[in-house]
């Protein structure tokens, strides 16, 4: 890989580590608010409300200016919201301010991949940075739960007095004050990124003119055979799996007995499984062969109902760590091919808005049906069911489909 490629990914962990250190806090600001259980899921749509509604415009912007410099200045819209957090502001709207950075950080993320390796190591290239995507998960779920909800990292927080540099007066002002500083950090990481060099043609910048260009961007995938299925494939893993995000949390609370900061850890665990199966991906599964392994999101979402039966840590952990597996093995192919689809049809930043608008449609549509089951009252034990053989019977249709349309190959 070259050299550019690593100060990507260590801007890409700590950027994603405040990201999921974040969503854990507000959490914590909700409990404290005695804010009622569908808010939580409002808190993650609201993060990732900004990704649908910008679509049409932060393609055209990643393209627009070197990526490196568009990653920082998003970067720095991610601190603001963490700031306002200071000001009292509600925690959907400090986590939404933070998703609108995210959402426009995404496409100069994944674009400048494209840019910057050749098609041969995209794959590779995928595995490393959802490998290293998901360990900053484990690492900030674990670091949001300890400075949210452990009163032994609060005390210690609070015991550090420097006269003119410390600015909070409670534990929680204290955690993000943390959280503020590893943006900070990241954003450092986003200056040190080369110019790649590539130059897209200059795209119109009025508001139809750009609506009209990533309504024709979405046609030209979703009409190609390899970008329907995996853009098929991309949008339901990250519609069910944002829920089941959240869904783990709650199993943790209610079928484990575990407190916030442990059930955070839970998340951690999930994570490391997927980590594992993105490695695996990386080192075993080539371009060429990445739609073989459509075959797992099915028995992914089969094997998720088996949480039903689980009540122990002893037995949550192999089976968090196998689900994770399962996930990371089969969506990094996928991801890997659809950037190629989308870099080889159109540029670079609009292939990746295409794909970030569709999944977080998904993912908006999942979080409102998982709010109104429970507003409904609905079971822990039969939503995980209903999410679970959603994900495999939606594989099993993505399937059918792929082999109906003459089982395109990937060349």
């Amino acid at each position: 890989m070259k050299r550019g490629f690593y100060v990507i990914m260590a801007a890409q962990f700590f950027s994603s580590l405040a990201d999921n250190a974040m969503f854990i806090a507000c959490i914590a600001f909700l409990t404290a608010l005695n804010a009622p259980d569908w808010m939580t899921p409002m808190l993650q749509l609201s993060f990732v409300l900004s990704y649908v509604l910008l679509a049409a415009f932060v393609g055209a912007f990643a393209d627009a200016f070197p990526k490196g410099k568009v990653m920082f200045v998003t970067n720095l819209v991610k601190i603001i919201g963490c700031a306002t957090m200071f000001a009292h502001a509600h925690p959907l709207l400090a986590y939404g301010i933070v998703g609108l950075g995210a959402a426009a950080y995404s496409p100069a993320k994944y674009g400048i991949l494209t840019e910057l390796l050749p098609a041969e190591q995209l794959v590779a290239a995928n595995g490393w940075i959802e490998g290293l995507t998901i360990a900053s998960t484990i690492f900030g779920v674990v670091l949001g739960g300890l400075l949210s909800a452990n009163p032994h990292v609060a005390a210690l927080l609070m015991s550090i007095d420097v006269p003119g540099v410390t600015f909070f007066d409670s534990p929680a002002e204290a955690g993000l004050a943390v959280i503020m500083g590893i943006y900070v950090l990241a954003a450092l990481f986003n200056l040190k990124i080369a110019d790649t060099k590539a130059r897209y043609a200059k795209q119109a910048m009025n508001f139809r003119a750009l609506v009209a260009s990533f309504t024709h961007a979405c046609s030209v995938l979703w009409r190609d055979r390899l970008g329907q299925i995996t853009l098929a494939v991309t949008t339901l893993f990250w519609g069910a799996g944002m829920v089941l995000k959240i869904i783990v949390l709650r199993w943790g609370e209610e079928a484990l007995g575990l407190t916030l900061d442990k059930a955070a850890t839970l998340q951690g665990v999930f994570a490391i499984g997927v980590a594992g199966g993105a490695v695996m991906a990386a080192r075993w599964v080539s371009l060429k062969r990445s739609l073989s392994v459509m075959w797992v999101g099915a028995l992914m979402g089969a094997t998720v109902t088996l949480m039903t039966l689980v009540h122990s840590l002893w037995m949550a952990y192999p089976l968090l760590v196998f689900i994770g597996a399962l996930a990371g093995f089969f969506v990094v192919p996928m991801n890997a091919l659809l950037q190629h689809r989308g870099h080889v049809l159109m540029s670079a930043g609009n292939s990746i808005a295409v794909q970030n608008f569709n999944e977080n449609v998904s993912i908006l549509a999942s979080l409102l049906l998982y709010a109104a089951m429970l507003k409904m009252d609905v079971g822990l034990n039969t939503t995980i069911v209903i999410f679970g053989m959603l994900v495999a019977g939606s594989m099993l249709a993505i399937i059918g489909r792929y082999f109906a349309t003459g089982a395109p190959q990937v060349h």
